[in-house]
């Protein structure tokens, strides 16, 4: 492992045990600021806190697309035009900047889990209405699970996806 693996697995691992101390302070510090922590706490010997830069994130909306239990094979039902639809629909959201990366799953132990999405558009709120527009999840043969996904600064790149536009504070 490269030594910036080994960082962010040891932050990964020093944040779970900060929020675990600091879970009973009604005043809990937000999860990027738990991992600068961690980071300033993961310091070497010998190396002074000032010379620690706090870690930048970058924030993406994740969907998970499992098969609804409620869905019942119809034999009528045209499966191959709601697949089309449900394809227009990703390149759609892909081109309106809305979704950096999306796909199915394969060789998974929950056969439910079909997919996932990765959007880009700032709130959960916001990527659950994009989610539950797709005509799979409308038909009710897909369920959405979102929440918010980060992952350092730089660290992954989507070459299709359009710039990020900058977000008001």
């Amino acid at each position: 492992m490269r030594p910036s693996h080994l960082s962010a697995l040891a932050l990964v691992c020093l944040s779970g045990c900060l929020s675990t101390q600091h879970a009973s302070r009604p005043e809990a510090e937000p999860a990027a600021s738990q991992i600068s922590n961690a980071e300033e706490a993961s310091t070497t010997e010998g190396t002074s806190e000032a010379s620690v830069t706090p870690m930048a994130f970058e924030t993406y909306q994740l969907v998970l697309l499992r098969r609804d239990e409620r869905w019942q094979d119809d034999p009528a039902r045209d499966l191959s035009a709601l697949q089309k639809a449900h394809l227009a629909h990703l390149t759609r959201m892909a081109e309106e900047g809305h979704m950096v990366a999306a796909g199915p799953f394969g060789d998974q132990d929950d056969e439910t889990l079909r997919g996932l999405c990765l959007y880009r558009v700032g709130s959960v709120d916001e990527a659950r209405a994009l989610a539950e527009a797709d005509p799979m999840v409308q038909a009710g043969r897909l369920r959405v699970e979102v929440m918010t996904w980060s992952t350092e600064a730089g660290y992954v790149v989507f070459p299709k996806a359009p710039p990020r536009v900058p977000q008001k504070p």
